[in-house]
């Protein structure tokens, strides 16, 4: 599971730096737009496909740490033994959920680059974003399996 952590804790850094790079990106462009008229071409579409990598990257971590939404309204007056089984299922459906994700992105990533489909300003190949969140939603798939045979080893964090 250390190894499994420390991809999920890359996965984040790398997330957090595109949303920072993003971020300045955005801010340039508005103060270019609202001072002298300059603008950068594209800037929505680039922002829309770092969001959408950047999520797909934060999705290990959030795993791994446990802090995903939980529901716990039906649970909380469980017994201890109930919660850590339905807590093990819900990993096992997340895990299920991730992989089918990671596959169907993958197969999305492979007909974009066949088609050689871009966004519309820019071109920006579509393939790109799809590429980018296929890695994590396989870990966080992976993640999920391990949790949901091995347990998760410690109390929620979240």
């Amino acid at each position: 599971m250390k190894i499994l952590e420390t991809l999920a804790k890359a996965c984040a850094v790398l997330a957090g730096v595109l949303l920072t790079g993003i971020t300045l990106m955005t801010c340039v462009s508005l103060i270019g737009r609202n001072t002298t008229g300059w603008t950068l071409v594209g800037d929505f579409e680039l922002s829309g496909s770092a969001a959408g990598a950047a999520i797909a990257l934060f999705m290990p971590w959030c795993q791994v740490r446990r802090a995903n939404i939980i529901v716990d309204f039906f649970t909380a007056k469980a017994s201890e033994r109930t919660t850590r089984a339905l807590d093990r299922l819900g990993a096992l459906v997340l895990a299920v959920c991730m992989g089918l994700l990671a596959w169907r992105s993958g197969i999305g990533g492979i007909n974009a680059w066949k088609s050689g489909s871009g966004s519309m300003m820019l071109g920006f190949p579509e393939w790109v974003v799809y590429v980018c969140m296929v890695p994590p939603l396989a870990l966080t798939a992976v993640i999920g399996l391990v949790q949901a045979f091995r347990g998760f080893g410690q109390e929620r964090t979240a």
